[in-house]
């Protein structure tokens, strides 16, 4: 699909060999937690996934999307603590807040950076945010049950979906285009991202997450009412009013009067 859209150019698929079974015990045993079957078996027939592809501007390829799954080695959890670290430098389990709305009618619990919930990342989203494997509830034990949640890069969590192979099929519809995990959130992707959706249209069920209702942030103008063409009226400058003609010809009669008389009293003198 990719390779006969227009424009595009240098579609590249890095093609990787399955995960070994005891790679993926040595993981689960090294983070106390298992990993959910659907995940499970996609690192046994390949580990990790990579694809991207570029469009032709002026004859010079430039990437634009990239479909990215870490391997199990690259399957790192966010916010652990880590022994090159100061004692007393900040990390992400002092961003927690008690007063953060859980899980209010249709949303979803949100994950704790602290030692309630696990974190793995699964797509660094270049630079874009992280999209990760989330265990919620991990104290005392850790559940099984896993979701799939997007953080931006202002560290808020939209959720996207309960399973993994859920995640794959909006990874692959949506064609790696850049910053589409932000349509599943509140603001909506940013103007230059839109314009690719635009061009390169994801395979989506759902339009209505792209439509300019959800975009809040953006000066909503309407180019057909700015750069419309208007009759513009000439401006006639203002005169002052004109008196009428009897009126006129009173004050003129009455100034001539004024000027016979004064010249009179100066002859008389």
């Amino acid at each position: 699909l990719l390779e006969t859209s227009p424009g595009v150019a240098e579609v590249t698929f890095v093609e990787k060999e399955p995960a070994e079974r005891h790679t993926i015990i040595s993981w689960e045993q090294k983070n106390s937690c298992i990993l959910p079957e659907d995940l499970k078996n996609f690192y046994l027939m390949t580990d990790g996934f990579e694809m991207t592809w570029s469009v032709k501007t002026d004859d010079t390829p430039m990437p634009l999307g990239s479909m990215v799954i870490n391997s199990i080695s690259q399957l790192c959890r966010l916010g652990g603590s880590s022994m090159y670290t100061l004692p007393n430098a900040p990390t992400l389990a002092d961003l927690e807040d008690d007063t953060d709305e859980e899980g209010n009618g249709d949303k979803p619990e949100k994950p704790h950076f602290d030692s309630r919930s696990l974190i793995f990342e699964l797509d660094p989203c270049n630079g874009n945010g992280k999209v990760c494997l989330v265990y919620k509830h991990a104290e005392p034990v850790v559940s099984p049950d896993t979701e799939i949640w997007f953080l931006d890069r202002a560290l808020y969590w939209h959720f996207l979906t309960k399973t993994f192979t859920a995640y794959y099929r909006l990874l692959i519809t949506h064609l790696g285009l850049p910053q589409w995990q932000y349509a599943f959130t509140s603001y909506g992707v940013s103007p230059q991202a839109k314009q690719w959706f635009n061009m390169y249209k994801p395979i989506t069920i759902n339009t209505a997450l792209l439509s300019e209702e959800a975009d809040s942030f953006v000066n909503k103008l309407d180019p057909n009412k700015i750069f419309k063409s208007k009759n513009k009226t000439p401006v006639l400058k203002k005169k002052p009013p004109s008196q009428p003609a009897g009126a006129q010809k009173t004050h003129t009669s009455m100034t001539s009067a004024k000027t016979s008389s004064l010249a009179g009293n100066s002859s008389k003198k």
